[in-house]
């Protein structure tokens, strides 16, 4: 598997050319979040499984499998549990050399954000983040201070901002508009949350800031939707073979998605969920039929 080629947003839109990656996982001088496959993982509440030593055995073939399939970007926090430390524990099986790490800072007080950090990156076991994001725009103003004099330094690879469940939308807008030194933005899309669709997405898009999209699945409450209905007939035309599938190929079809980051638990739904990068991707009439086949169950 590691030798098939895998669309990323700049071939899939017909951009840049090809991903340049430096060893050890992180991204080189001249490559960026943009080259990135368009499907990551998320960890959240799936990696949080503490000192359990069968549970860690599945992730690190949850995380192989992930590798296997194309795989580069990880998203984690320290907000997550145990998440961190099970993820250092993975890569200490299978190696740091594939992974673009992506974390957050994640505390009020803004003075103990590099401690937090420092942690975090001593967790992993890796030399710096790919992505250090502020999480969900806590204490933003000070830790962007931060994140971008660590950019400056080299002390990590990217910086950005995140939200989720559809929250802050109009502060995150602002930022946007205001803050150059991002490189990326983190947020809720899917079916059912689409209010980024109006300002946000094109927005980031307007600035080529890369767009990280979390709950692509909505935590799983679009497949429960859609468990037992069948696909309509078109979706054979691009590539797609079940709803989870579906659903992530229709957001990272959307021109302002760089990557969408589901998470599981599961080898085979990693290993479908990836398949969701092959064959051709919806355009905006085809996104539309989509939309519309899943509004009509």
């Amino acid at each position: 598997m590691s030798g098939l080629f895998y669309p990323t947003r700049r071939h899939v839109l017909g951009g840049l050319g090809a991903a340049a990656f430096a060893s050890g996982g992180a991204l080189a001088a001249t490559g960026s979040l943009h080259d990135l496959p368009s499907i990551g993982m998320g960890t959240w509440i799936t990696f949080d499984i503490g000192d359990d030593s069968a549970a860690r055995a599945q992730r690190v073939e949850v995380l192989r499998a992930f590798f296997e399939e194309g795989g580069r970007m990880v998203d984690s926090s320290p907000m997550y549990g145990s998440a961190e430390a099970v993820m250092g524990h993975c890569l200490a099986e299978l190696g740091t050399d594939r992974v673009v790490a992506a974390s957050k800072v994640w505390i009020p007080a803004v003075d103990f954000g590099p401690e937090q950090m420092e942690a975090s990156r001593s967790l992993w076991g890796i030399k710096r983040f790919d992505l250090m994001q502020v999480h969900n725009l806590l204490s933003y103003e000070g830790h962007i201070e931060t994140l971008r004099a660590m950019k400056a330094d080299g002390a990590v690879g990217s910086i950005g901002v995140t939200t989720s469940h559809g929250r802050r939308h109009e502060r995150l807008a602002e930022i946007i508009a205001a803050d150059d030194s991002l490189d990326s933005v983190q947020l809720t899309y899917n079916m059912l949350d689409r209010n980024a669709e109006a300002r946000l997405l094109p927005m980031a898009r307007e600035r080529g800031r890369a767009v990280i999209v979390n709950r692509p699945f909505r935590r799983g409450a679009l497949i429960e939707r859609l468990e037992g209905k069948p696909l309509p007939g078109f979706a054979a035309e691009i590539g797609v073979e079940t709803w989870p599938q579906y659903l992530l190929k229709w957001v990272i079809s959307h021109p302002a998605v760089t990557i969408a980051i589901p998470a599981t638990s599961s080898v085979a739904h990693m290993r479908e969920n990836m398949a969701a990068m092959r064959g051709p991707m919806p355009d905006a009439a085809m996104r539309g039929r989509m939309l519309d086949a899943v509004r009509a169950l």
